[in-house]
């Protein structure tokens, strides 16, 4: 049996417990697999429903964009794949309009962590993380604005990649915040996460490179070590040592970087949804549509105010990269919640769960940087991730380094 049919057949077995696809596409599989050519030549993958893909509508996990009419082509980034002989099998389940960061759908139903059903599978992108985790497919995209690639990667299992913002394009691809946005894949290895980059960017080649001689490895303390339950970040130091990295760094105002990541996210959101919120508030998705209003209503000067913070924040860490060339930090708190949980515990301090999912994402995203979410071992049972970060198009830099843990 060929990957296409075998994919086919696993999300057909398994996709019923564990509610990843929100599409499955045999008919269209099937044939682009007999043209199949290149490198990636018959390697089936998925896509976050904010994709745009020929024939359907571009869900984005919502209620409101059934009524879109269907994308006349497919996204670049498909193109791309699929050029290269990858052949896309279906669309995933997401948080409506990828504001969350649980995948626990009120429209479509909760993506649930493969590792163990009670639990989370992470979001806003659960759907493409869990796929892979299941083995139903060995590629999938997503998107990343606060973490939406990290904290999936992270509680599933599997390798993630944030790429630098701007480097993949978003053409095809409906919006969450514009200022923040990226796109990348997950994979079940880190040579496949890298050929499916590769196909897709314009940049530097990623494939083969391996040896993290030179590289000046350093691990993240004070807020990345605060916000981490131990056992978490006992794993992120486990990681490090293995990889010969002695030096630490403290990244400053992550804090405040994380503070104007909240403001930016709430302002463009709410601004983008504000027609369909005076129109149609009760087909939003109960859990994004107060903080949809709310951010509609921040004044414009706190908006210009969060974008100063971030400028003023991205030259701080930049001033890290004079010294180092990767940051190791954890990419989740804890491991997975369980669906429902309202409240999580961080080193005694009760938090709200869903926001604070992306505690440890945020600060990064916030100001565009390489980022590969690496797994490195479990917390009770189940996955946790450890960012591995690098100055703006440096994702060789992760890559290196990923390679040496996988």
């Amino acid at each position: 049996m060929a990957a296409v049919e075998r994919a086919l057949a696993a999300i057909k077995e398994r996709d019923g417990a564990i509610n990843a696809f929100t599409a499955v596409l045999p008919e269209r599989a099937l044939a682009k697999e007999k043209t199949a050519a290149g490198v990636l030549k018959g390697i089936p993958f998925a896509v976050k429903n904010l994709f745009d893909v020929k024939g359907l509508s571009t869900l984005a996990g919502s209620k409101i964009n059934r009524d879109l009419p269907p994308a006349a082509r497919d996204s670049p980034l498909i193109e791309r794949l699929e050029a290269a002989g990858a052949v896309l099998v279906g669309t995933l389940n997401m948080d409506e309009y990828a504001y969350g960061f649980s995948t626990e759908n009120t429209h479509y139903g909760p993506t649930r962590n493969p590792h163990n059903l009670d639990h989370v599978a992470g979001g806003s992108s659960g759907g493409s993380a869990a796929a892979v985790a299941a083995g139903m497919v060995p590629l999938a995209l997503g998107s990343d604005t606060n973490g939406s690639i990290r904290v999936p990667s992270s509680f599933c299992g599997v390798w993630g990649l944030k790429p630098t913002f701007g480097r993949l394009t978003r053409d095809g691809s409906f919006p969450f915040v514009n200022s923040l946005d990226h796109l990348g894949p997950f994979a079940d290895s880190v040579d496949l996460l890298a050929a499916s980059y590769d196909v897709m960017q314009e940049g530097m080649a990623v494939s083969g490179l391996k040896g993290i001689e030179g590289l000046r490895i350093a691990r993240a303390t004070g807020y990345f070590e605060e916000n981490a339950e131990p056992e978490v970040y006992e794993l992120v130091k486990r990681a490090a040592e293995k990889l010969g990295a002695k030096q630490t760094v403290d990244i400053p105002a992550a804090g405040q970087g994380r503070a104007a990541a909240f403001v930016i996210t709430a302002s463009e959101s709410g601004q983008l949804h504000l027609p369909n919120l005076r129109k149609r508030p009760r087909d939003f998705e109960p859990m994004i549509v107060e903080r949809l209003m709310a951010g509609a209503m921040i004044p414009a000067a706190w908006y210009l105010q969060a974008q100063r913070v971030r400028r003023w924040y991205y030259r701080l860490v930049m001033k890290l990269f004079e010294t180092v060339d990767v940051i190791l930090a954890p990419a989740t708190p804890r491991p997975a919640q369980k669906i429902g949980q309202e409240t999580f515990t961080i080193r005694g301090r009760e938090m709200l769960a869903r926001p604070n999912t992306g505690l440890l994402t945020q600060p990064i995203s916030c100001i565009g940087l390489p980022v590969i979410c690496a797994p490195v071992g479990k917390v009770d049972g189940l996955p946790v991730g450890m960012q591995i970060v690098a100055a703006p198009w440096r994702e060789d830099h992760c890559f290196r380094v990923a390679r040496a843990l996988a």
